[in-house]
């Protein structure tokens, strides 16, 4: 008879009693305290976020930056919005950068990835934390619980959020339902082939620091792989004991309906594929098929039977090489966004 009885990985169990704590274990005058001459930026990649990029941009500047001296440099990553992002998070107190700016000369790339690319090359902190620009209710400890295990041991490169996402319905609230890309997808695959990262309550959340000589060591993936790239990249390059993650509480942010998650997860899959390869457990030189097909249902182009509409989306990604390598063709100074 097959044995059903599993349990956690004692490596995964030790490292996250270890290496997981809280917001609220992080005061912002200890980290003060802790700090020292550690510079310390704070980066949000934006496109077409005015309705919250302002207000994320003010608290940060309120209560982390005049309040208290804990963050140094605030960048808001124009990444091609057509509305009023750029202006809205310099009028709250953001230095606002353009995406292409910042990678003029180098191929044209889209997708989040390369904005975050972009505002580490801006950023001059010792210290990077990466905010999401859709956040809702956006509070202060976002910031300086990310920033808590970095400033205070030295031991630890990389620090990733968690927290609770209520997924809001038309007629109900699921307390827990945001993240669903998370656990269909990232969390099996991450279990399947690099299960020291298991230990990991939200590996595709976009709340994150580390330090930023060791995120110039590592590759950005263009698209929506990005989060799953440098996870499992980190673990390659400083060990899973330099890793580790911070409770944030409740993130509110705008859900994507389910046709775009879909279009995300098979980038997801795609950069996990990529990192399949380079290990040698995937085909080597051979390309997955990168269009994916997905039916709407309605719209001028209905096909007879289907009721439905095809729509194909380029997934493909591409990956912008570790900043450490391209430093030298990176602009000295940073170029505002208009």
């Amino acid at each position: 008879m097959r044995d059903t009885t599993s349990s956690v990985s004692p490596v995964v169990e030790a490292w996250a009693t270890y290496r997981t704590t809280s917001a609220a274990d992080w005061p912002t005058r200890r980290l003060l305290r802790a700090k020292g001459e550690t510079r310390v930026s704070v980066v949000l990649p934006a496109r077409n976020e005015e309705a919250t990029v302002g207000a994320i941009v003010s608290t940060i500047r309120e209560h982390l930056m005049d309040r208290v001296a804990l963050v140094d440099e605030l960048i808001v990553v124009d990444s091609r919005s057509t509305d009023r992002t750029a202006q809205v998070a310099r009028a709250a107190g953001a230095e606002v950068v353009s995406q292409d700016a910042m990678t003029r000369g180098l191929p044209r790339l889209t997708g989040k990835g390369d904005a975050l690319w972009a505002g580490l090359a801006a950023a001059e902190g010792d210290v990077v934390a990466f905010i999401d620009a859709d956040l809702r209710e956006f509070r202060p400890h976002f910031v300086s619980g990310l920033l808590g295990p970095l400033l205070t041991d030295p031991s630890v490169d990389f620090v990733k959020g968690f927290y609770h996402r209520p997924l809001v319905g038309s007629a109900s609230v699921e307390q827990d339902g945001g993240g669903r890309v998370t656990e269909l997808m990232a969390r099996p695959l991450l279990n399947l082939f690099w299960p020291e990262l298991a230990g990991f309550v939200q590996p595709l959340a976009g709340e994150y620091a580390a330090r930023r000589d060791v995120l110039a060591q590592v590759p950005f993936v263009s698209g929506y792989g990005v989060e799953t790239a440098m996870m499992i990249d980190l673990l390659e390059l400083v060990g899973l004991d330099a890793l580790a993650q911070v409770d944030l509480g409740e993130r509110k942010h705008r859900h994507q309906d389910t046709a775009a998650l879909g279009r995300m997860s098979a980038q997801i899959m795609l950069t996990a594929w990529s990192r399949l390869q380079r290990r040698g457990w995937a085909t080597p030189g051979f390309a997955p098929e990168s269009l994916l097909t997905q039916f709407r249902r309605g719209g001028s182009d209905t096909l007879p039977n289907l009721d439905r509409e095809i729509v194909v989306s380029d997934v493909s990604i591409e990956e912008r090489p570790p900043l450490a390598e391209l430093r030298h063709r990176v602009p000295r100074r940073r170029v505002a966004a208009a």
